[in-house]
């Protein structure tokens, strides 16, 4: 059977995956790259280094499983966005991999972008939206943005973008992981802190209103509200209960900055991916914030909210140009 191989190599993560023709799940390989405890990240050098290491180690993983001759396309992230000018150095090792494997196999190689990625692994793991223009978040350490989107039709061409992306608002400083990350370190917690904060925060007292949101218009800042954050520490509040207030002022930040995009633009159905999205309490309280407005939300599934290669790999097999309805019924993964 073709198998379609995506390849992804964001700032903390390199990943390769392989969907078959009909969409299905036939491996998802993913390396998070080191980050020293203590610290907040890496250099853009530091991490294009580990991503060089960990590539052919992933592909010799991949190997044991399958038989890569009988991958069909390739396609892989080699920007952030789908925008001229869009760059950042560590998608230049997961292009290099993919040029090598597509020549030595000789089968196309498809470019894109790696909120395309995320869009379309969201997509495919929520079953929708359905409609074919509609809003998204993207929520991670390096996006905080609020998309009008919508899906273009046709064949897919290397380079060209898949979803007509619209930048409607966002962050003017840090980003909500970057938000999370700055207070899970303070807190003692590793790099990258989402995952160790959504565990410290379950034991937590309610955080509602003790870390104001900060929101005019479409403009989001999370750098107060971070400052804040580190004078509740200061001032003796417990980890757990600065957890939960961090998750409780992102989630009022998103239900107004898409309350602000369902009012302007009239679109109710929202997707939202990215790292941050992973979080139960947040993707619970918005959804149900966004419930009773009216709004219908879409959560890519937890472990494909995090970067992955899957909705890479999707892309190389023409799930975006194929029939929704066909995909809808896929047996859940």
């Amino acid at each position: 059977m073709e198998m379609y191989l995506g390849i992804d190599t964001s700032c903390y993560t390199t990943s390769l995956a392989l969907v078959d023709k009909q969409g299905e799940l036939g491996s998802d390989l993913r390396r998070v790259l080191k980050v020293t405890r203590g610290e907040r990240g890496l250099q853009q050098s530091a991490a294009l280094f580990q991503h060089v290491q960990n590539l052919p180690e992933l592909v010799d993983e991949l190997n044991v499983n399958f038989d890569l001759r009988r991958i069909a396309g390739i396609a892989v992230s080699t920007r952030p966005r789908p925008v001229e000018g869009s760059y950042m150095p560590v998608f230049t090792a997961g292009a290099g991999q993919a040029r090598i494997l597509g020549k030595a196999l000789g089968v196309p190689v498809f470019e894109t972008s790696h909120q395309e990625g995320h869009l379309t692994v969201g997509i495919w793991s929520a079953r929708g939206p359905e409609t074919d223009e509609f809003l998204a978040v993207h929520l991670s350490g390096g996006t905080t943005e609020l998309l009008k989107v919508r899906k273009l039709k046709g064949e897919i061409i290397s380079g060209q973008p898949l979803f007509e992306v619209e930048l409607l608002g966002g962050t003017t400083d840090l980003h909500a992981g970057q938000f999370v990350d700055r207070v899970g370190v303070r807190l003692g917690l590793p790099f990258p802190a989402g995952p160790g904060l959504e565990l410290l925060a379950r034991n937590g007292a309610p955080g509602k209103g003790l870390i104001p949101s900060a929101v005019r218009g479409y403009d989001v800042s999370f750098s107060g509200p971070e400052s804040q954050a580190q004078r509740l520490i200061d001032s003796g509040a417990s980890g757990e209960q600065v957890a939960r207030a961090v998750e409780s002022c992102i989630c009022k930040t998103l239900v107004k900055l898409i309350g602000r995009g369902v009012k302007d633009h009239g679109l109710k159905q929202v997707l939202v991916v990215g790292g941050v999205a992973s979080n139960q309490y947040i993707r619970g309280e918005l959804k149900a914030s966004l419930l009773s407005a009216g709004i219908e939300a879409y959560f890519a599934e937890p472990r494909f909210s995090s970067d992955n290669a899957v909705g890479t790999a999707l892309i190389a097999n023409g799930f975006l140009q194929s029939s929704f309805s066909a995909w809808s019924s896929r047996k859940k993964l």
